[in-house]
């Protein structure tokens, strides 16, 4: 397959993204902070607008114009969000606020209600707090076990190692697709075979997945995915759950209210069917809205060439980093086919607290992560307190890689004097 050449890519997409062009102390902006959270094109800034000059108003209900173009709109998102990961239906697709609300819907709908003392669940030390600690909480009430699938030589998912844990015992496997930390991209599809054939129920969390790359849930044959707006292009607080829809179906709502009702009485009530019963009260509907226009813009650019694009970012990132001897960068080393790690690269510089760089770093205009990534374990699991994080996406360019390696290896200089 071919894909766009570097940079022609980002070239032709930076003037979608008004942010891009403002300048940090004095200084043109590079923002390598993308897996925190992306920056949003025209396309997305001019459909919140729209909505709320246009047709602003409540969804479902309401029989006037405005409720009805709202309800088109915000349902019209649903299935492209259905389209984009490849759900066989819309009503597989539930929004959610962010990936971490997902995960908890699954939590305290189907694990609290199905999980059983001994039943185990199987993770992995390189998961993210939000597909952590509502297991905590599982396991904590239902007296179920927590296991976890260690590294590899690599710092890679030990696929070897998750092998020996599977087990009839196991209920649940939730796995990270790509690591916010060490960017590695695990084999999520036999992940989920291996788990199907001890009979386990296996969530994907994709946040850092379906933004980057194709994701094809049918293909991968995960019981449920997660994913946030934010990070794909979209607007902060909406975010999606896909689930299988005969699972969802077989889980009691997660919150009451208006909107996930058919019938109520003073004593009890009858839900609504899927995927409005995990959507109680007024949703995220501007948010929504701007989703599927986040969701367009991805597709039209095209994942295969965003993901080829970012690979060859990868690469070059790497070899710039490469030159600076005093870092250590986590996770595998990138391939050639750019198939086992993300655009994004996690390292320390012997004793600089990666806080500290990440200050001078953004004094020079450059933004980047500093600290634990939400991953505390993962970083306790590699002896580091924190790391420094730079994370790209498909608009960042060569020559930003550059500017950053440069102001990173100033950086670097002045603290070992300081340190001298």
């Amino acid at each position: 397959m071919t894909f766009t050449p570097i940079p022609t890519l980002a070239d032709s997409l930076r003037a979608d993204f008004p942010i891009l062009n403002r300048k940090v102390h004095d200084r043109p902006l590079v923002y390598l902070d993308n897996a925190a959270t992306s920056q949003k094109p025209l396309a997305v800034l001019n459909t919140l607008q729209d909505y709320y000059q246009g047709y602003n108003a409540n969804v479902h209900r309401g029989v006037h114009t405005l409720s009805a173009q709202a309800t088109d709109a915000y349902e019209g998102a649903r299935d492209k969000v259905a389209q984009f990961i490849n759900a066989r239906s819309r009503q597989e697709i539930v929004y959610t606020r962010n990936a971490s609300e997902a995960i908890n819907l699954v939590a305290y709908s189907w694990a609290m209600n199905t999980l059983q003392p001994g039943d185990e669940i199987i993770l992995s030390v390189m998961e993210h707090h939000s597909n952590l600690i509502p297991w905590q909480f599982v396991a904590q009430k239902t007296g179920a076990v927590l296991k976890f699938v260690e590294l590899s030589k690599t710092q890679e998912f030990d696929l070897s190692h998750y092998q020996t844990l599977l087990s009839e015992k196991t209920k649940l496997v939730a796995i990270v697709h790509v690591s916010n930390t060490l960017g590695c991209i695990n084999p999520v599809t036999e992940i989920c075979r291996l788990g199907h054939d001890q009979g386990a129920k296996v969530l994907i969390d994709a946040c850092q997945s379906v933004p980057h790359m194709a994701v094809d849930v049918q293909a991968m044959d995960c019981d449920w995915l997660v994913a946030s707006g934010h990070k794909m292009c979209g607007p902060t607080g909406i975010g999606f759950l896909y689930g299988k829809l005969d699972l969802l179906r077989s889980m009691p709502p997660f919150l009451g209210g208006g909107e996930m009702i058919a019938d109520v009485f003073l004593d009890h009530a009858t839900y609504a069917d899927l995927p409005h019963k995990f959507e109680a009260g007024t949703p995220a509907i501007a948010e929504a809205i701007a989703l599927g226009a986040a969701v367009d813009y991805l597709t039209q650019i095209g994942m295969d060439s965003i993901h080829g694009y970012e690979a060859e970012l990868t690469q070059y990132l790497f070899q710039r980093l490469g030159e600076l001897p005093e870092l250590t960068i986590y996770g595998p080393t990138p391939n050639a086919q750019g198939t086992n790690r993300a655009a994004l690269a996690s390292f320390t510089a012997g004793e600089v607290h990666p806080h500290d760089l990440s200050t001078i770093l953004d004094q020079a205009g450059i933004a980047i992560r500093a600290g634990h990534h939400c991953t505390q374990p993962l970083h306790r699991h590699l002896n580091a307190q924190s790391t420094a994080r730079a994370s790209l996406y498909f608009y960042n360019t060569l020559a930003e890689i550059d500017q950053f390696i440069a102001a990173l290896q100033e950086a670097i200089a002045f603290f070992g004097t300081v340190f001298a």
